[in-house]
């Protein structure tokens, strides 16, 4: 083989997608040295987003010159829990373009109380300000991870919006005070964030209230009793009338809504914004279907293929780029579904490997992760090797 493309996502709890590709990068050349192997770590909007197209950016040609790298930046900002922590996000090499990923702000690896009615997005709203500050037009926006429940009170009120109590005072921006809301300014609301476009990189189609929304469905996952799951829905179809109010949009019943916390719903009824497919986001920002032009074959993976990697996931996006360039796709993961068959016929895999050699408890096979994909690639690459 000429020319290999890798595209892996992170193995959650075991491998980012940067060390996962760097693996499988190093599998393939030791079979074949002399081939043109391109590592482009990918995700879906969830943890490691920033990463994933930071790296990535490396590869987007600029007016016809070499590739150019974006930039990190650092910012103190409101944890989940209302204290401070260092997130970061990244400008792309257009230096118009900021990826953000909620999970650096608010995320729920960051909360210590697990109590999402008391967790804020208020991070993520800093985030966004900062980028539009240094004068970000276009914001990508990953919001997988989340510890919160706050229908986006937290990053509207960052962000200038104003929600005021029946005394006229700023009520708490978290979940659990969504019901003190009485009224909603938006006169502060910064112009920058207007004017910006802001992308939602997200998969989620739950709304925002109801059986199927943010609280019954996503709430437990961060701590939430089920007591709390019912007073959080009913606080969140409570803002959804005042949002309605304030800004004539219904958003309670969205689809997509739910997504963070209700957050997905917020950032839709004040900035107009709207969610999309978070691989597609990235394939397309990246110019995947040029970097694939060409090539042999493409190695993609992520932690579990299942029936959900035929739902808008990152392998899904991986093949959907293939077929149209006629590329075979090879995939590995860490579990393999009974029906992991069905998966690969629905996305157009044509084969799926499991990485782990050995039947270990998790906290074990965790450990040999990296060299599990190194070694399982570079035994792909003999197959085909033998056989060409």
């Amino acid at each position: 083989m000429k020319k290999v493309v890798v595209a892996i996502d992170s193995f959650k709890g075991s491998a980012s997608s940067v060390a996962a590709s760097v693996a499988a990068v190093r599998g393939v050349l030791e079979v074949y040295p002399n081939a043109k192997v391109i590592g482009v770590p990918i995700a879906d909007g969830g943890e490691g987003t920033v990463d994933a197209f930071f790296t990535a950016s490396g590869y987007i040609p600029g007016d016809g010159a070499e590739a150019k790298s974006g930039e990190y930046v650092y910012l103190e900002v409101t944890g989940p829990d209302f204290q401070k922590v260092t997130a970061k996000y990244c400008i792309l090499p257009d230096k118009t373009t900021a990826v953000i990923e909620m999970a650096q702000a608010s995320g729920l690896m960051l909360t210590k109380l697990f109590k999402p009615g008391q967790t804020t997005t208020y991070g993520t709203g800093e985030l966004i300000r900062d980028a539009v500050k240094r004068g970000c037009s276009k914001i990508i926006l990953g919001i997988g991870g989340s510890a919160t429940n706050d229908g986006g009170i937290g990053a509207l009120s960052a962000l200038g919006v104003k929600f005021l109590d029946k005394d006229n005072n700023p009520v708490r921006p978290c979940g659990d005070e969504l019901h003190r809301v009485e009224s909603i300014d938006t006169g502060e609301l910064l112009p920058a964030v207007k004017k910006c476009e802001i992308f939602l990189a997200c998969d989620v189609v739950n709304p925002m209230v109801g059986p199927n929304g943010a609280s019954y469905v996503y709430a437990p996952q961060k701590g939430a009793s089920f007591d709390d799951v019912v007073r959080l829905d009913r606080s969140l179809t409570y803002f959804a009338r005042k949002i309605k109010e304030a800004t004539g949009v219904s958003v309670a019943d969205t689809p997509g809504g739910g997504a963070a916390g209700g957050l997905a719903a917020g950032l839709m009824a004040f900035l107009g914004v709207k969610a999309h497919s978070g691989i597609k986001l990235l394939l397309e920002t990246i110019r995947f279907d040029k970097i694939i032009e060409g090539a042999d074959l493409i190695i993609t993976g992520e932690g579990k293929i299942d029936s959900q990697s035929a739902s808008g996931k990152s392998v899904y996006g991986i093949c959907r780029f293939a077929a149209r360039a006629n590329v075979p796709v090879i995939g590995i993961a860490g579990e393999l579904s009974d029906d992991y068959e069905r998966t690969m016929e629905t996305i157009g895999l044509c084969a799926a490997f499991c990485i782990n050699h050995a039947a270990v408890p998790f906290s074990e096979a965790i450990e040999k992760t990296e060299y599990n994909i190194y070694d399982t690639v570079k035994n792909i690459c003999r197959t085909i090797k033998k056989f060409r």
